[in-house]
């Protein structure tokens, strides 16, 4: 039985939970949110138990690692490059659509979501700081130190701290590489404790089909369509803008540095799928990784910066089409004529919020107020955005976790580390070989 399973292709299983947890979602209504929502819950609770771990020792490995073979800074230099290049790119994509499909001209009125709340944008001193963790075994267990009522400190759960993470790893990893042969042990440790957590990686990611039946069961039988049905011209918008950025833009780049798209697009097949139901590029983090080693062919000390670098701050659909899209949407829907100077200002916003917004929970929501600020729009459109979230949040991080594994592949193909073979082999098996859990 478990051979039987294991012989079917990774993105093969992963869709078949796809397609059963639709028609679960459809056949129980909103009792499939109760029933099969914690499957779901169960397999983000697992990602995010793994995340943190995998990111710490693959970066420390990779950064004591990398200083022997190429410079660290020629590489994050080309990688902030692509990253901006990649975002522009995308605000274009975004201002595009709007302005062809013009998804905010006969809206009805809209209403703002009964639970949302608006957004506080930190200062750019608050983010800068927030960088550092003033306490990284925090920052690894994702919580903060506050002030209760009573004066004691308490910690708080949060999310955003994979930066901080990076941050303390990378200190970790200069050290060892500043102390030589006095720490060969420890650096060698570290190396086997990054191997020991990606084989910890590959079976967790056996679940991703169930955790994909559960959250998608969840997410159809929880929404109805009249939800949808006011702001659908906006959702297929945003879709179709997505999708042109990942099956146009995106190959056009890899074409222009020798490289198939479709093994690219194959290769990355299974982080797009994890990324598309969890809604959560930290969720597809350990996915993205093993795709873009396993898959694609990077460097595995590179990717080991650079994609968890990008699931913090390379935010193509939620940074950069969406907040886009979503001004153009709110100046159709009030009849505002957008001038060039607002269009300049929105593109700008965009592409430098992407990277001021990392680490902050809501990045979606976030950016597009910050965007809508700059430009001078009315904020009420992210409140009518927000009850339909979800479902835009699907498509864009989908995008996102696409854009954080080309990235790596681009400039990988550059700095010649590359492994062709393995990308032109292109996998689509992230998960365990065949033989299952032996």
């Amino acid at each position: 039985m478990f051979d039987w399973w294991f012989r079917i292709r990774f993105w093969k299983r992963v869709l078949l939970g796809f397609v059963l947890g639709a028609l679960a979602g459809l056949a129980f209504g909103p009792n499939a949110e109760k029933w099969f929502g914690p499957i779901g819950d169960l397999y983000v609770t697992l990602i995010e138990m793994i995340a943190v771990p995998l990111v710490l020792f693959a970066v420390i490995n990779a950064v004591s690692s990398l200083s022997g073979q190429k410079s660290i800074m020629a590489l994050a230099g080309r990688t902030f490059a692509w990253f901006a290049a990649t975002a522009v790119l995308a605000v274009g994509v975004g201002l595009l659509f709007g302005w062809l499909l013009q998804p905010g001209t006969g809206v009805g009125v809209l209403q703002v979501a009964s639970d949302y709340k608006p957004k506080n944008v930190p200062s750019v001193l608050d983010m800068l700081l927030n960088l550092v963790p003033s306490n990284p075994f925090q920052a690894m267990a994702g919580a903060d130190s506050q002030v209760a009522a009573d004066g004691s400190k308490v910690l708080v759960p949060r999310s955003g701290t994979v930066l901080q993470v990076i941050f303390f790893a990378g200190l970790v990893g200069f050290a060892m590489v500043k102390l030589g042969d006095k720490v060969a042990g420890l650096r060698k440790l570290a190396g086997e404790a990054s191997e020991v957590m990606i084989q910890v990686t590959r079976y967790v990611l056996e679940f991703t089909p169930f955790g994909t039946f559960g959250l998608i069961a969840a997410l159809v039988g929880g929404y109805g369509f009249e939800q949808l049905r006011p702001l659908l011209n906006f959702v297929v918008a945003l879709y179709l803008a997505c999708a042109f950025h990942i099956l146009i833009v995106y190959p056009v780049l890899l074409l222009a540095h020798g490289l198939n798209p479709v093994k690219f697009l194959r290769g990355a097949l299974p982080g797009m799928q994890v990324g598309f139901v969890a809604s959560s590029s930290f969720a597809a983090l350990p996915v993205s990784l093993r795709c873009a080693t396993h898959n694609l062919g990077v460097d595995k000390d590179y990717a080991a910066f650079a994609v968890p670098l990008g699931a913090t701050i390379k935010m193509d659909g939620c940074g950069a089409i969406y907040p886009a899209l979503a001004a153009v949407f709110i100046a159709q829907y009030a009849n505002i004529d957008l001038s060039l100077s607002q269009y300049l200002t929105i593109a700008i916003a965009s592409v430098l919020g992407s990277f001021g917004t990392a680490g902050i929970p809501g990045t979606a929501v976030i950016m597009a107020t910050v965007v809508l600020s700059a430009a001078g729009l009315p904020l009420e459109v992210i409140g009518y955005l927000y009850a339909i979230d979800r479902v835009l949040d699907m498509m864009r991080t989908m995008t996102n976790v696409t854009g954080q594994m080309l990235v790596p592949v681009l400039v990988a193909r550059e700095s010649d580390i590359l492994d062709r073979d393995i990308y032109e082999a292109a996998s689509t098996n992230v998960g365990l070989e065949k033989g299952g859990l032996a």
